[in-house]
C-alpha cells in the first residue's frame, strides 16, 4: 500500500487536502471517487522526501491544442449519456478525463473538468478552447445551461453535428473520384511525354523522314518538358501558393467562394450544401433559445461560403426589431427566394424552427441529388478528356509510323 496525498473539490465546490491509502494511483483516484470528491492534484508521499515530487497534476496548461471533429462528437455523445444517467456535470467531466486515450483530447477534457471544480461553467469553460469548441457550441451550451436542460442540448448538437458532417463528407466523396481520375490521367499523360515519346523521337530522327503536324508537336512538347518540366512544376507551386495566400484574405475569400458558385456542376452541390448548413445551424440555435441577432452573427461565420455570409452579415445589420429576417435576406436577392418565402410562413406561423428545418430537409435532398447528378455527368466528360489526352500521343506517333512504313513501300 502506498499513501497519497491529493487536492480535491467537494460536490459544493469546496477545496479539501487530505491523504489517501492505495495500492496504486487509479485506486487511489477511485477511493477519492467514492467519497464523492473530484481529485485536482495527487502525489506520491515517499519517505524522507516532500509530496509533490512525483506528483500528477491535472491542470492543463497549454491552449493551443485542438481536437478533431469526430472527437469532439465522441465527448458530447459520452457528456449527453452521463448526464442523462443522473451524474453530475463534475463527476461525468472526472469520468472522461481519467479516460487516458494519448490522444489531445485527453489534455482539454481535463482542463474543463478543472475549470468546472474551480467554479466556472461549462459555457466559460469551452470558451477557453475556441479552437474545439465554435461559438455554435458555446453558446448551445450557455442556453442549455440557462434552461436547466444540458443533457437534451448536448444531444441536440450531437444530431446537429453529425449532420453538417454528413453533408461535408457528400461533398467531398463527390470531388474525390474527378480528382483521382485527373491525377491518374496526368500522370499517364506525363510518363508517356518524358519515357515513351523520347524512344520514338530516336527512331524518327534515324529515319530521316518528314513527320507530320501532330507528331512533331508532340515531340516538341516532350523536348520542353523533359527541359524546361521542373521549372513549370515550381511556377505551378508558386501559384498555388499565391493563390492560397490570397484565398486567405477577406476580399479573396469572397472572390474565390463567389467564384465557386458560379461554376457549373459544383455550384450545385455546393450551394445546396451552404444552404442546408445555413438552414439547420440557425434552427439549431433559434430553437434552443439563442438570441436572434446572435444567431445570426454565428451563422455568418459557420456557413461554409463569404459570399453566404456577407448577406447575412448585412440581413443582421437591417434587423431592427430582432425577430424578422426573411425581409433581410430576402432584399439581398442571394438566398433563394423559395427559401426566404418559407422563412416568411415560418415568422407569420411563430414557428421559425419548424420552417428551418423543412428548408433542411429539401436542400439536404437537393444536395444528394447533385452530388448524383454530378458524378453522372463527370465520369464521361473525364473518360473523354483522358481519351484525348492519351489519345492524341498514340495517334501522333501512329501517324509518323504509318507515314515512315508508307515511304518505305515507294
Amino acid at each position: 500500500m502506498a499513501t497519497f496525498a491529493y487536492t480535491a473539490r467537494t460536490r459544493d465546490g469546496d477545496k479539501i487536502e487530505d491523504v489517501v491509502d492505495a495500492a496504486d494511483r487509479r485506486a487511489a483516484l477511485a477511493v477519492i471517487e467514492s467519497r464523492g470528491q473530484i481529485a485536482i492534484s495527487m502525489s506520491e508521499k515517499t519517505a524522507g522526501s516532500a509530496a509533490g515530487k512525483q506528483g500528477i497534476h491535472f491542470t492543463w496548461r497549454g491552449k493551443r491544442e485542438r481536437m478533431g471533429t469526430r472527437d469532439v462528437l465522441t465527448f458530447t455523445t459520452e457528456l449527453s449519456d452521463l448526464l442523462a444517467s443522473g451524474m453530475t456535470l463534475g463527476s461525468a467531466l472526472n469520468s472522461l478525463a481519467r479516460r487516458r486515450t494519448g490522444r489531445t483530447g485527453d489534455t482539454i477534457i481535463a482542463d474543463l473538468r478543472d475549470s468546472i471544480v474551480q467554479g466556472s461553467s461549462l459555457s466559460e469553460a469551452l470558451a477557453r478552447h475556441p479552437k474545439t469548441f465554435p461559438n455554435l457550441y458555446v453558446n448551445m451550451i450557455r442556453a442549455g445551461e440557462a434552461s436547466g436542460a444540458l443533457d437534451e442540448i448536448l444531444r441536440r448538437l450531437v444530431t446537429h453535428f453529425e449532420r453538417i458532417q454528413d453533408t461535408k463528407e457528400k461533398v467531398v466523396m463527390a470531388l474525390v473520384y474527378p480528382m483521382i481520375v485527373m491525377i491518374l490521367g496526368a500522370a499517364t499523360l506525363v510518363f508517356s511525354m518524358l519515357y515513351v515519346v523520347p524512344k520514338f523521337k530516336t527512331i524518327f530522327e534515324q529515319m530521316g523522314e518528314a513527320l507530320p503536324l501532330p507528331t512533331r508537336i508532340l515531340i516538341g512538347s516532350s523536348t520542353w518538358l523533359a527541359r524546361y518540366g521542373w521549372v513549370a512544376l515550381i511556377v505551378i507551386v508558386i501559384v498555388i501558393v499565391l493563390i492560397n495566400r490570397a484565398i486567405q484574405t477577406p476580399r479573396g475569400r469572397l472572390s474565390w467562394d463567389g467564384f465557386l458558385l458560379r461554376i457549373p456542376l459544383v455550384r450545385g452541390i455546393l450551394a445546396a450544401s451552404v444552404y442546408a448548413n445555413f438552414a439547420r445551424t440557425l434552427g439549431t440555435l433559434l430553437a434552443n433559445g439563442v438570441p436572434v441577432l446572435q444567431a445570426l452573427s454565428i451563422v455568418e461565420n459557420t456557413v461554409g461560403n463569404a459570399v453566404i455570409g456577407a448577406e447575412i452579415r448585412k440581413a443582421r445589420d437591417r434587423v431592427t426589431d430582432g425577430t424578422s429576417i426573411s425581409g433581410p435576406l430576402a432584399a439581398g436577392k442571394v438566398l433563394p427566394e423559395i427559401m426566404t418565402d418559407m422563412l416568411a410562413v415560418g415568422e407569420q406561423t411563430g414557428d421559425m424552427a419548424g420552417a428551418l428545418e423543412h428548408i433542411a430537409h429539401r436542400y439536404e435532398n437537393e444536395l444528394d441529388r447533385n452530388v448524383k447528378i454530378f458524378t453522372t455527368a463527370l465520369e464521361p466528360i473525364l473518360i473523354v478528356l483522358v481519351a484525348v489526352m492519351v489519345g492524341f500521343v498514340a495517334i501522333s506517333i501512329l501517324m509518323a509510323v504509318f507515314n515512315l512504313t508508307s515511304g518505305m513501300n515507294v
